[in-house]
């Protein structure tokens, strides 16, 4: 952040600004925007003969609704203040999408590249014991996720721990999400975030006002993207935008410098080249650039930042030309950024709506964990049977068999893919609309996300004020 503004001072103006726009009862404001507590922790394990010290933290912003959500990051960079605006963030962002959450966040100052993976689990299941301990990671109270340096690995150590630590917990193994599909997870949590990524901007692109508003129209097609950050969310964004929606993805960055095509980047091979190399350099059929954060600056229809916070920043915001900003990481533009921005009129889908993916999702995981059924299992024999029922009657009247295809898709019933898919479009359809429809509405509210943060405000105080008066 720049000119002394941290990443929570911009999440607290930004919740500020949307605040003074509502009729809240005195006080109230006040009460959602703390968060209600934070656990540090400094634990010490054992590695190659010697004791190491670790700090972590665990933020719980809001706890109107339970359990509390949100991530635990693994950086070298990660700080209490850090873990406090991701927490705040978290309580918005699942009532913007009415996932039944409050919001919490974690984090562990360590650099996962610098240690092997049995150190990595050794320091995780630490951490977790300190957690569990402290009443900080619990299916009813407190349920982590996989952040930025963590995974489904990790989210299976702590399931696994949490399990030693309370074995009578018949709920046991809804924890934390983002497990692997094996260990109790869902299909369709890695790719979550991106996935919402993409429903998001398509439901933009729905909504000819809006893309007019930016300066654009039609739909995805033909759109170039520029993607800040090839990681999980990154990746899954912009394969899908890309094979899935006609988009072109121009340019990429990444930690080494970016490549940049007009044709447009095979992402799938990027992915594999950075596996394999360690970064973008010497990507065939791209042009190469060292400074990688300098196209953020690009010529182009779309930018996701889809790496850290503060990114856009009062520096370089002027300098942005992209119509669209989606943010699919957490807090990448700053407050100041952020008004430079509107004065130009682009526009920013906000974090606490676009990359919402992946906390759905987790929800979907946690329901299916404590219903101890995987989604489908009843119906989908019995929606294979209603489409073999339609066929037949198709054929009886028409006397005509139904194309393959057709008839096809009839017959197969909604697997969890299909189903988790299903419910995430329609969570980031339906948000957008009640998003947009604040933004068009109200006079005082001068961008979606204003609009975002005013309708997360008003979704926690109804909570409170309904509350006050039973």
């Amino acid at each position: 952040m720049t000119s002394g503004t941290t990443f929570l001072d911009s999440v607290n103006r930004m919740f500020d600004r949307a605040a003074a726009t509502l009729d809240l009862p005195p006080g109230l404001a006040d009460q959602i925007k703390a968060c209600n507590s934070v656990y540090q922790v400094k634990f010490a394990v054992e590695i190659d003969g010697e004791y190491q010290v670790f700090t972590g933290w665990r933020a719980t912003h809001s706890e109107h609704r339970l359990p509390v959500k949100g991530g635990i990051r693994y950086a070298s960079v990660v700080d209490q203040e850090e873990v406090e605006a991701l927490a705040a963030l978290m309580s918005f962002k699942c009532a913007v999408v009415d996932v039944p959450f409050g919001g919490s966040k974690g984090g562990l100052c360590v650099e996962p590249k610098d240690y092997n993976v049995e150190h990595l689990e050794r320091i995780t299941r630490r951490f977790t014991q300190e957690l569990v301990g402290k009443g900080y990671i619990s299916p009813a109270l407190n349920v982590p996720a996989p952040d930025v340096g963590t995974g489904a690995r990790e989210m299976a150590w702590i399931a696994d721990a949490y399990r030693t630590l309370k074995p009578d917990d018949i709920n046991a193994i809804g924890c934390v999400t983002g497990k692997p599909p094996t260990q109790g997870g869902i299909v369709g949590r890695s790719e979550a975030t991106g996935r919402g990524v993409q429903y998001g901007l398509r439901e933009f692109f729905r909504h000819p006002e809006d893309v007019k508003h930016a300066g654009l129209e039609g739909d995805l097609e033909g759109k170039r993207i520029v993607v800040q950050g090839l990681g999980n969310v990154g990746y899954h964004a912009a394969r899908f935008l890309s094979e899935e929606d006609g988009a072109k993805i121009v340019a990429v960055a990444e930690r080494d410098g970016a490549v940049i095509s007009e044709k447009g980047l095979d992402i799938e091979a990027l992915s594999a080249h950075i596996r394999e190399n360690g970064g973008v350099r010497g990507f065939a059929n791209a042009e190469y650039q060292e400074n990688g954060k300098s196209v953020l600056e690009f010529d182009c229809d779309v930018l996701i930042p889809a790496a850290l916070e503060g990114q856009i920043d009062a520096e370089n915001a002027a300098r942005i030309q992209a119509r669209v900003i989606a943010e699919a990481a957490n807090g990448p533009v700053t407050i100041d950024a952020d008004d430079i921005l509107h004065s130009k009129g682009k526009v920013i889908l906000p974090d606490l709506y676009l990359n919402a993916g992946g906390v759905t999702v987790s929800y979907f995981e946690w329901i299916k964990n404590l219903s101890h059924i995987r989604f489908g299992r009843m119906e989908r024999r019995l929606d294979e049977l209603r489409g073999q029922k339609i066929i037949e009657l198709l054929h009886s009247v028409t006397g005509k068999d139904v194309p393959k295809e057709i008839a096809q898709h009839l017959l197969e019933g909604a697997d969890q893919l299909a189903l988790v898919r299903s419910g995430l479009d329609d969570t980031m359809r339906i948000a957008y609309q009640e998003i947009s429809s604040i933004w068009h509405s109200r006079n005082d509210v001068p961008d979606l996300r204003t609009a975002a943060f005013a309708l997360a405000i008003e979704k926690i105080a109804r909570y409170y004020t309904e509350m006050a008066h039973i």
